[in-house]
């Protein structure tokens, strides 16, 4: 029976509305999404600002915090921003304010802080009520036109005031400063550049809008980290990256070498990449140590005052320092990579990836308009200070008549109007002239200001009606701009530099360290993994916790690296020389490997660079997977084989041109390896149709071998009829061969 819904209440209370769940839902999610797309995450192509960050600047201009002003507490800016523009409390606001002051956060700071703002080792900021403010010299230009009608106000929060769209942005702050944000279903990461470099780069494209990208890198090399570092990113990667707006930028920290006698010497890094907290730094290098995974590394320290200062020292004097730092940028962020996703919100507010051309041509586009808007208050403002000057020279011709109207006419105003033909605003100037202006000297003095007026008033006229003239004016503030934050200036100079990485064998190197020593690797089916020195020759004396058993038994050697394939499709690679010693039962793999315990260890071998094996999935999937493509010296691994429900079935070596596979239910299929495609990751090809089940076991056998199997007892079976399994991929075999193992495997698990 359906619920009677009442009519909406005619006093106009609340109102119940019957509509599905999924309707009502989806409509407030959209909601908060655009909310938080347009009103929190993604920045302005044109000023490069969030609307918090356009707040904070705002307020502080409004309170008179210019850089010639007193600091004031940054309490009382976030209490203004708070109760006047952005009431999402202060913590969000105060955190803005701090990264706009942290000269290691932002290229250009815009806020000048006083006090504790916090360090690159990531120690926070002190309470706002400790700290005060003010804007710098590069906030000036961003804000500069704000009061002449250069862009639009829409109200506040609470209706009460009102607050601008955009600032006017006398330099192109997306690029100069960069931004991060993560919105709902997208972000932006946009790296921070040098100014002049993009003001040049804007140049080339008032000189010619149909400028290519290459030629704008001609003045824009790369992105310009306020903590410095070297950029390795190849040149080919970087037009990508400007071209499409999508990229990534590897960047390095500098470090050079100093000599401490004796033929010794250790490595001194000064400049780490951005967005890298140092002291998480020295933790991480000092944990490569503890952990034996740098073994070119001796120690490190960190000797830094108001400089970064971090001293590596190096195992012994026959490392090279090259091979010593190209081995920890592999293992630590002394290498970071900065991802480039440049999407940003166009003029109206649609949010969009952008490339380097694209952004630099919103901005422009931003600057004319600027430029036009305060030249249309200005000559609004001189064409209303030319109308009082007009009836203040109409009076000044004819003083002693209108001496005579204000002494006897009981209606002045009216009378200097009737007489005068003047207008209510020329009337009340005159009738507010005080008596010493009326020397002959002031009547000189307006006219040569009418002159002046007049002069700019058909100059403005001019620019209004030539776009040529618009763009040339664009292009000497751009200018003037260059000049407060150019490369001769102390925040203008370029702090990243490019290089290209050293080819270095850092492996070869480590490897030559390691002393080469035959191991056996023992990894029970409990997990627990082991090497014992040499070769163990009967398995049977080796000791194992109580339930637990042999499960893998590997002969290696110390510069060795052992895979391991797990039954959801990953690969993990361990160096054998850095696996637990075979005194005790050895360490849980999973303590060294991100495996969940519902994974389990399908096979483990010891990695031969160069050559194949064919991975398989149980459901009868499978490919050629080159061994180089699946080492990942990382906890996590690498996922390689798409495994589907049922789990990764076997990794065999390739070994041959033959392939036997049979499945759950018992028959068998043989057909050439050739048929099978070489993949680096993903599901594969079916090797075996089914009913029902799945695939249980393979062989790689040579046709001129072969083929064979293994029973229980451990003897070997020639199979000479193999010929009669031959098929096509994908079919569905035969049955097995009479004495065929029952456990249908060709080997003994």
């Amino acid at each position: 029976m359906t619920k009677h819904i009442p009519p909406p209440p005619e006093d106009g209370g609340d109102r119940i509305i019957d509509e599905p769940l999924s309707e009502a839902l989806s409509r407030r999610y959209l909601a908060y999404a655009l909310s938080t797309i347009t009103g929190r995450a993604l920045p302005d192509v044109r000023d490069g600002f969030k609307p918090v960050q356009r707040r904070v600047m705002y307020a502080m201009n409004e309170m008179r915090l210019n850089p010639q002003s007193t600091a004031r507490k940054c309490a009382k800016v976030v209490g203004e921003v708070m109760g006047q523009y952005h009431p999402h409390g202060d913590q969000s606001i105060y955190d803005t304010l701090v990264r706009m002051a942290q000269d290691f956060a932002q290229r250009y700071p815009l806020v000048d802080g006083q006090g504790n703002f916090g360090n690159i080792d990531g120690d926070n900021a002190a309470a706002m009520r400790y700290t005060e403010c003010k804007l710098t010299e590069a906030a000036i230009l961003m804000l500069d036109g704000i009061d002449e009608d250069a862009v639009d106000f829409r109200p506040t929060y609470d209706g009460q005031d009102s607050e601008p769209v955009v600032l006017p942005a006398g330099f192109p702050n997306l690029l100069a400063n960069g931004a991060t944000g993560i919105a709902v279903g997208m972000a932006t990461s946009i790296p921070p550049h040098n100014a002049a470099e993009l003001i040049d780069a804007c140049h080339v494209l008032l000189a010619n809008p149909d400028a290519t990208t290459a030629e704008l890198m001609a003045h824009v090399h790369g992105p310009d980290f306020p903590t410095g570092g070297v950029i390795v990113e190849s040149a080919a990667s970087m037009l990508e990256t400007y071209e499409t707006g999508r990229g990534g930028v590897r960047v390095r920290a500098r470090w050079t070498r100093e000599d401490t006698g004796r033929g010794t010497y250790q490595i001194v890094v000064t400049e780490v990449p951005y967005q890298v907290r140092k002291a998480d730094l020295v933790e991480q290098l000092a944990g490569l140590i503890e952990n034996k995974r740098a073994p070119l590394m001796g120690d490190v320290r960190d000797e830094s005052a108001e400089d970064v200062r971090l001293v590596i020292e190096p195992k012994n004097r026959n490392v090279e320092p090259e091979v010593l730092m190209e081995s920890l940028f592999r293992l630590s962020d002394l290498e970071t990579r900065f991802p480039v996703n440049m999407n940003v919100l166009d003029a109206r507010g649609t949010p969009g990836v952008m490339n380097l051309r694209q952004a630099l041509k919103a901005f422009l586009a931003h600057r004319r308009e600027v430029l036009v808007r305060r030249a249309r208050h200005r000559l609004g403002k001189i064409e209303a200070r030319l109308h009082i000057l007009d009836g203040l020279l109409i009076a000044y011709l004819n003083l002693d008549e209108v001496i005579r109207i204000v002494r006897y006419e009981e209606d002045p105003k009216a009378k200097l109007i009737a007489a005068f033909d003047l207008t209510e605003i020329q009337a009340d100037a005159i009738l507010n002239t005080r008596l010493r202006q009326l020397a002959r000297l002031e009547e000189m003095e307006i006219r040569r200001e009418h002159a002046e007026l007049a002069e700019e008033r058909d100059g403005l006229l001019t620019l209004l009606g030539s776009d040529v003239a618009q763009w040339k004016l664009v292009g000497v503030g751009l200018n003037a701009v260059r000049a407060v934050l150019g490369p001769d200036t102390a925040i203008g100079k370029r702090r990243s530099t490019f290089d290209v990485a050293p080819v270095v064998d850092a492996e070869a190197a480590i490897e030559a360290m390691i002393v080469r020593e035959p191991i056996t690797v023992i990894l029970s089916d409990r997990g627990w993994i082991r090497a014992a020195r040499g070769r163990v020759e009967d398995p049977s004396e080796l000791k194992f916790k109580e339930g637990d058993k042999l499960g893998f038994m590997v002969a290696a050697e110390t510069t060795d690296k052992l895979m391991i394939f797990a039954s959801d499709g990953r690969f993990f690679t361990l160096a054998c020389d850095k696996l637990p010693s075979a005194r005790g039962h050895g360490e849980p793999l999973r303590l060294m490997l991100d495996l969940d315990d519902k994974v389990g260890v399908v096979d483990v071998f010891v990695h031969r660079p160069g050559s194949k094996r064919i991975v398989a999935s149980k459901e009868g999937y499978g490919f050629v997977l080159p061994e180089d493509e699946a080492v990942a010296l990382r906890r996590a691994g690498k996922q390689v084989l798409n495994a589907g429900a049922k789990g990764a079935a076997f990794a065999l070596p390739l070994i041959a041109d033959h392939l036997a596979v049979v499945g759950d239910n018992g028959k068998i299929l043989i057909f050439p390896t050739s048929e099978l495609p070489e993949m680096a990751r993903g599901k594969g090809v079916k090797l075996q149709a089914y009913r029902e089940g799945g695939l249980r076991d393979a062989l790689v056998f040579g046709e001129a071998e072969g083929a064979a199997w293994t029973d229980a007892a451990g003897r070997t079976r020639v199979w000479p009829e193999w010929r009669d399994w031959l098929g096509r991929r994908a079919a569905a075999g035969k049955a097995a061969p009479k004495g065929f193992p029952a456990s249908k495997r060709f080997r003994p698990k």
